[in-house]
């Protein structure tokens, strides 16, 4: 009988897995989800403000060339287009409450991972394209009257700019954001295990 004993205070003394608290998991869901909503809404406002900039500078400033129309014409498609990208980016991982169908949520969740991803993929280089050709197109006419160095070293710092964004400041934001959204997963994942 002492060894029966010793083998149920063996077996309750063995650590057990890795219990999240609902709750707990829950907070750091809601915060982590906030706080991309917020990143997301803020990226919005900026834009909306440069789209409105844009048409601004097309409405209300007469250019000679049509290329230079052309140009705004492009930056104020492409910005139109990455800013309804963003309100439904915004709206899918807003609108969601993790309470109610805690399964839906995590796929849907999954999927806004997925999409961003193939966003800020080949989606960016083409927005970059987009937007490189406008103010190339831009410039175009504003400094058609500037000199040859005044030339050079704009568009020398436009392409510095382009490529610190493109290769540095593109790859980091991605890494991080995804870092998020893989620990989010992650424990509603781990959460979802306990219930299963």
């Amino acid at each position: 009988m002492k060894d029966f004993d010793q083998i149920i205070s063996l077996w309750q003394g063995q650590p057990k897995g890795d219990q999240l608290s609902v709750d707990e998991v829950l907070k750091q869901v809601k915060k982590g989800i906030s706080g991309i909503s917020e990143k997301l809404l803020w990226n919005i406002t900026i834009t909306v403000i440069t789209l409105c900039a844009m048409l601004a500078v097309m409405l209300f400033f007469v250019f000679q060339s049509v290329v230079t129309y052309l140009g705004i014409g492009i930056l104020v498609i492409t910005i139109l287009l990455y800013a309804l990208m963003m309100i439904r980016d915004y709206r899918l991982i807003s609108k969601q409450d993790i309470t109610i169908n805690p399964a839906d949520y995590l796929q849907g969740l999954k999927e806004y991972q997925k999409t961003r991803a193939k966003i800020y993929g080949w989606m960016y280089y083409t927005y970059v394209l987009l937007i490189s050709t406008g103010l190339l197109l831009y410039f175009f006419e504003v400094l058609q009257s500037a000199s040859a160095i005044f030339k050079a070293i704009i568009y020398s710092i436009y392409g510095v700019l382009v490529l610190f964004t493109t290769f540095f400041v593109r790859e980091r934001f991605v890494k991080t954001e995804q870092e998020k959204l893989n620990r989010i997963i992650e424990k509603l994942v781990k959460l979802q295990g306990q219930f299963d």
